[in-house]
């Protein structure tokens, strides 16, 4: 029963650490950063996949609009929240830009830039 307890505790912090994501700028990014990433991996792992070998191109019509929404949308809120925290172009948010378009490049931005930046990560 004690296992329980820690696991709904622990879950419990877990979701009020998460607020932050939801009230800052640079969180707000972080997150859009991961969802922008896991679109990438749903496109790439399932959708590509089902179309190729299994001759379904419904998941590619339906995920690859989405994720192409999500790039843009991380392209425009990296360049807001750069200029909103002043960042300097040159030493953080060129590599942000640069990281969304190499694959899987959000989920290292996230890990090595933004969650230094972000007041509450």
């Amino acid at each position: 029963m004690a296992i329980f307890t820690v696991f709904k505790q622990t879950l419990l912090k877990n979701i009020l650490n998460m607020k932050h994501y939801f009230v800052t700028s640079v969180g707000r990014l972080r997150l859009l950063a991961f969802i922008e990433g896991i679109s990438l991996l749903v496109l790439i792992f399932v959708a590509v996949p089902m179309k190729h070998f299994f001759d379904n191109p419904v998941l590619v019509k339906v995920i690859g609009p989405v994720h192409g929404a999500l790039f843009l949308l991380f392209i425009f809120n990296t360049l807001r929240v750069g200029v909103e925290e002043g960042w300097k172009f040159r030493a953080t948010t060129w590599k942000v830009l640069l990281a969304c378009i190499v694959p899987f490049g959000t989920f290292y931005i996230d890990y090595s830039i933004l969650r230094r930046i972000d007041p509450g990560g």
